[in-house]
């Protein structure tokens, strides 16, 4: 790695260097693209080589050494990862968003994941239902098995959502911070697409969580109310975490289909029709369909970089984001997404056979933009409905936001 993606220690963070980073890394990972695909994880050099550059600790506490930045600047490096490798930039992004999600945890809770390794990647799976947290002294004793933990090779630590049970009260769903010397990673990754994000199943059996590496899921929802806001002044950390999800993942959809937009028309200014001779460009319903994709990719970016703002705004005021504002964020991140494979499908249907093939880009983003519509936070009826009953006095179906 050059000097210009090599993160010195102790050197301040800003997310102008990320950026540039960023930017000096895309031709790396995706001249590893295809073997990425083939491992279903990514390589250890594309891992070492993210986390020298530092990219994931955009939103990180500036007290851990983080850059603490705008939510913005996590939208603009993993946009530009993902257009060098799309499995790159989603676990890109999950490194952002835990590092983020652990700003407001109790201040002994992130030493604990970052006094030693500051630098440390950080994987999750926030899905409550797939895991139990059994009060005892001092903490708790967590087992489950969870899905979907992007990343999770070459991770650090892993944040695993569950209910609580024991206490004689209501289930609790809270978050457990989990060194990976105390999980096991399952090899279940064998999937239709984004298959470089060796997104594994993690089990773990009756580990024991110390109560400052557990938090609330409800103590996440903005204002700064949140513990580790006594440590971390940053706006970040009063922000609606949940509300802000689907921007992460949407910033990865946005950099696949710039990709496949700008690789399209690469092939097509020299692309001869071979039923007609023609040149593709000289069809009149190919400029319809590339028009559309550039504008819906340009839409996409725009609505990401407006949720950010919205929501930064009223963290900085320190308050509590109405429930209309938090369901808008989650619908219109969701509805950049929508954009995203909307301008991907366009572009595939406009490849003709050369498309169908694995060997062309265009047939994998397809795969890899059709599997991140299955993420909840990319799921547009979902989000627009919850929106929509808010909207219409209609209390949120949505208990974490």
């Amino acid at each position: 790695m050059n000097d210009a993606t090599t993160a010195a220690a102790g050197e301040t963070l800003t997310r102008a260097k990320l950026l540039a980073r960023a930017e000096a890394l895309v031709e790396t990972v995706r001249a590893r693209s295809a073997e990425t695909e083939q491992l279903r994880r990514l390589p250890p050099e594309t891992m070492a080589e993210m986390r020298a550059a530092n990219m994931h600790r955009i939103l990180q506490p500036k007290a851990h050494g983080g850059a603490g930045a705008h939510f913005s600047g996590m939208v603009d490096i993993v946009e530009t990862i993902s257009q060098g490798c799309c499995a790159a930039g989603w676990c890109l992004t999950q490194y952002c968003s835990h590092n983020c999600l652990l700003g407001y945890w109790p201040a002994e809770g992130q030493a604990d994941v970052w006094r030693d390794k500051p630098d440390a990647m950080v994987a999750g799976s926030l899905i409550p239902g797939c895991g139990t947290a059994r009060k005892v002294d001092g903490g708790w004793r967590l087992s489950g098995q969870w899905p979907f933990a992007s990343g999770i090779y070459g991770a650090d630590w892993f944040i695993a959502a569950a209910f609580t049970e024991g206490d004689g009260d209501q289930p609790v769903a809270q978050m457990h911070a989990i060194p990976c010397a105390e999980y096991e990673i399952l090899d279940t990754w064998h999937t239709a697409g984004l298959r470089g994000t060796g997104s594994a199943d993690v089990a773990i059996e009756d580990c024991f969580v110390p109560a400052h590496r557990a938090l609330a899921i409800n103590e996440t929802k903005g204002g700064g109310n949140a513990p580790g806001c006594a440590v971390n002044p940053e706006a970040l950390y009063k922000l609606p975490a949940f509300s802000m999800f689907s921007i992460n993942q949407a910033a990865a959809g946005l950099g696949l289909a710039q990709a496949t937009f700008d690789l399209y028309l690469d092939q097509a200014r020299t692309r001869i029709s071979r039923m007609s001779g023609k040149s593709v460009t000289d069809y009149a319903t190919v400029h319809v369909k590339v028009g559309e994709a550039r504008t819906a990719i340009h839409m996409a970016r725009m609505l990401l970089h407006n949720c950010c703002d919205l929501g930064m705004a009223v963290a900085e005021k320190g308050e509590v984001a109405s429930m209309e504002l938090k369901t808008e964020l989650r619908a219109k991140a969701a509805m950049a997404g929508k954009l995203s494979f909307e301008a991907i499908d366009l572009l595939f249907q406009i490849s003709g056979g050369a498309g169908l093939y694995d060997r062309n880009p265009v047939s994998r983003a397809m795969r890899d933009i059709n599997c991140m519509r299955g993420h909840i936070t990319q799921n547009w009826d979902v989000n627009a409905s919850n929106h929509g009953r808010v909207l219409l006095g209609l209390p949120s179906t949505d208990p974490a936001l």
